[in-house]
């Protein structure tokens, strides 16, 4: 049986990252990266040598069909993503997916549990957070009506990410919407920042800033 380890890898600070995961990537045979040259500074920082192999969404069935080849042929592989833990808002589970359908029996999926923005930024809230909702990546144009509706509607926190170039949009559709919120930027890095308050008064935080860098929001609704 060969098996497919599930690798959380730092979303930032580099340290973060456990021993058993880089013994993982240490002793497979290949490791399917989201972009190479990411992963290659991990792998450099940690003298690994193993060699890594490219595996994204926009992957082709033809790549997929590889990837089954190899573990078919006893190949023990490591999936990774840019950052966190893969199959959170990645193409890791179409993989993990495809792998359930057609090999079971044959192949081990295996979690090696690590770093996720989702739970580091749900540890620092002071909200309630024994249920809370995660939607990924808001739409960029379609839909955003729709999901927003999800933010604002539930009873429990929800959790989403953003990108700089869209931030203070997205922040700016949440003003006056009753709702409390945090924002993580650029968690576990040098230049890690955390916002609190109203929509509107982090987005008045983050205007007299200049605005780089991931950002991950949890909003809950005020009267919780």
């Amino acid at each position: 049986m060969s098996t497919l380890s599930i690798v959380a890898s730092p979303i930032g600070n580099l340290e973060d990252i456990s021993k058993r995961a880089l013994r993982i990537l240490s002793e497979v045979d290949l490791i399917l990266c989201e972009d190479t040259r990411v992963t290659k500074k991990l792998l450099d920082f940690y003298r690994i040598k193993t060699p890594t192999l490219s595996y994204h969404q926009h992957s082709k069935l033809k790549k997929t069909e590889e990837i089954i080849r190899l573990l078919d042929q006893g190949k023990d592989l490591a999936l990774v993503s840019d950052a966190g833990t893969p199959g959170i808002s990645d193409p890791g589970n179409k993989l993990i997916a495809k792998l359930g359908e057609v090999r079971t029996q044959s192949i081990s999926i295996v979690p090696i549990p690590g770093a996720s923005a989702v739970t580091a930024v749900a540890s620092i809230t002071g909200f309630p957070m024994d249920k809370f909702i995660f939607l990924g990546f808001p739409p960029a144009k379609k839909k955003r009506r729709k999901f927003f509706k999800e933010v604002i509607e539930p009873k429990h926190p929800v959790i989403f990410y953003e990108s700089p170039h869209r931030i203070l949009k997205t922040l700016t559709e949440l003003k006056d919407k009753g709702l409390q919120i945090v924002v993580g930027r650029e968690l576990t890095k040098k230049f890690e920042t955390i916002y609190r308050g109203t929509a509107e008064e982090v987005l008045r935080q983050i205007k007299r800033e200049e605005v780089k860098g991931e950002f991950v929001i949890v909003a809950k609704r005020k009267q919780q």
